[in-house]
């Protein structure tokens, strides 16, 4: 519920960001709504693996989470950003959804085992 709470904010705060052009405040809520759903997803994810166990079949598929951390990390680093560049912030939305749109090599190893 934490998850989907976060992602059904996204529609509202990406339409206030684009009526106003993507000015500093909405750009930043927008990294907000964004982060916050990275964090969400997280606890999700930790939660499940410590409900299955370190040797699940999702915790060797997770792994070290790599994307995960990196897109939370971004994501603070937009929402500081914003104030200074939108434009760089926005910049730094889409360059965490083309990491999530590249394959990623964990799946390979998964399905090897």
């Amino acid at each position: 519920m934490h998850l989907l709470f976060w992602l059904s904010l996204v529609p509202f705060i990406t339409a206030w960001t684009g009526e106003n052009n993507f000015a500093a405040l909405p750009a930043a809520l927008y990294g907000t709504v964004l982060l916050c759903a990275a964090i969400a997803y997280f606890i999700l994810t930790r939660s499940l693996i410590a409900c299955q166990g370190k040797g699940s079949a999702l915790a060797v598929a997770v792994g070290r989470d790599f994307k995960g951390k990196t897109s939370m990390a971004v994501y603070a680093l937009a929402i500081l950003l914003a104030f200074v560049n939108s434009w760089i912030a926005c910049a730094l939305y889409v360059l965490v959804a083309v990491l999530w749109l590249v394959p990623d090599r964990r799946i390979e190893k998964a399905l090897t085992l």
